[in-house]
């Protein structure tokens, strides 16, 4: 479509896999929907047997610019999120610079305002240098361009109580949320993957689960003695997913996220010793998987957020023990959950629009982001074919990086088309 087309005509889209519908977008909104809708002189995307959901948001993104651009770029990393079915991402912020000023949240704020592939709000540091001492500016990133909401350390836990307890204490000023990355350092020194009988057999050292459920049910306790925000980030464990299920039956305002590699993978995948499956929290047991999909399922998680975590081929292909932690998720998410959770029966494609844009979209309160489809909202939307299968190539994605846990795999489901406030990102499958 050219910069100048302002209708797009969405012809028999089964919105959130209801009965085909047409949907008319004219000037950055949702202008009608209904049956055999006419509007001529529209760009028309023919959506029979296509799923179309509100515009993905991703609560939890690595876009590695500044520092690390080797790895990705915020250009590159929501390209990759476009082709994901993304509309708008959260941006971590252990950047170099850390994201822990007004400047440096700007900075990846305008960066992804000029490359347009999807919206990007920076998350900002909760201490100064991600170093877990001293608060870092939240009410001056509060206050910035990038009106930053979210602020965590995540890649680094805030393990001192008192800083948690200050920096819960300060967001409640600007209705903002600390994300918690949750692992006590005392437990996991030198951890390499999940504590088990595996770790013990193929001698590596182990991550324990109380290591994330400790610190989750600290914070739980903080968050409800000061009244402020809560988010638990990539949530792992069978026990996490009940310490936060209690937080909320108190009616304390924790929400959470799962990955999709939480939700379909294993620590049996660690027996290969390939850096690939190596990623922080770590692969879980099945009982594990288990749990966090009926967690996710029944609310007691919020979201699904990628966590996606580029890096250089250099650490990665390597020996175990000095690979980095993470992996790519962004153009993969949406057909991971429909493996984990629309075809086992868990979510249908109205749960998995709940999921993965209006809860996320709420928690980073991104109030024109995950909306309805419906008239009078933001035409922000995904059309999915859920029929389609895919071989995952990690040469095909548009990330920098080529980290993905899932390459030869067969996933279901293909992203056909992403429209950002009524402009095409992705159209017929390929980036515009």
């Amino acid at each position: 479509m050219s910069d100048g087309a302002t209708e797009i005509l969405v012809r028999g889209a089964r919105v959130l896999g209801a009965e085909p519908a047409d949907l008319l977008l004219r000037d950055a909104a949702v202008a009608d929907v209904g049956p055999r809708l006419d509007a001529p002189g529209a760009l028309v995307i023919e959506a029979d047997g296509l799923v179309a959901l509100p515009g993905l948001v991703d609560l939890h993104t690595h876009l590695r610019e500044p520092g690390r651009e080797d790895a990705e770029t915020v250009s590159t990393g929501t390209r990759a999120a476009a082709a994901g079915g993304f509309t708008a991402v959260h941006a971590m912020a252990n950047t170099d610079p850390v994201a822990d000023t007004a400047g440096v949240v700007e900075q990846v704020w305008r960066l992804g305002a000029e490359a347009g592939h999807c919206d990007v709000h920076p998350v900002g540091a909760v201490s100064v240098g991600l170093e877990g001492v001293r608060l870092a500016e939240l009410g001056a990133m509060a206050d910035s361009a990038a009106r930053v909401r979210v602020f965590s350390d995540d890649g680094h836990c805030v393990s001192d109580a008192v800083l948690m307890r200050r920096a819960l204490e300060y967001v409640k000023a600007f209705d903002g949320v600390v994300a918690q990355h949750a692992q006590e350092p005392g437990l996991t020194a030198g951890a390499q993957m999940n504590e088990g009988e595996l770790s013990g057999r193929l001698g590596l050292a182990g991550w324990p689960a109380v290591a994330e459920e400790a610190i989750i049910a600290r914070d739980c306790l903080l968050a409800a003695h000061v009244g402020s925000r809560l988010h638990v980030c990539h949530v792992s464990t069978a026990g996490s997913v009940e310490i936060i299920r209690w937080a909320k039956s108190k009616g304390w305002d924790v929400t959470a996220e799962v990955t999709p590699h939480h939700l379909l993978l294993t620590d049996q995948l660690a027996e290969s010793y390939d850096p690939l499956f190596k990623v922080n929290p770590p692969l879980r047991t099945k009982a594990d998987v288990e749990a966090v999909r009926e967690g996710l399922a029944d609310g007691t998680i919020d979201a699904v957020a990628t966590d996606h975590a580029p890096h250089p081929v250099e650490d990665k292909e390597c020996e175990w023990a000095a690979a980095a932690f993470g992996m790519l998720g962004l153009d993969t998410a949406l057909s991971v959950v429909q493996e984990a959770m629309v075809e086992t029966g868990l979510l249908d494609w109205a749960g998995v629009a709940d999921r993965m844009a209006g809860r996320p979209a709420r928690i980073g309160r991104v109030g024109d982001q995950g909306r309805p489809l419906a008239v009078g909202e933001p035409a922000n939307l995904v059309l999915v074919d859920p029929a389609a299968r895919r071989t995952i190539r990690p040469g095909q994605s548009a990330s920098l990086s080529r980290n993905t846990p899932y390459a030869g795999t067969e996933l279901p489901g293909r992203v056909i088309s992403t429209v950002l406030r009524g402009r095409p990102t992705v159209l017929d499958g390929e980036l515009v």
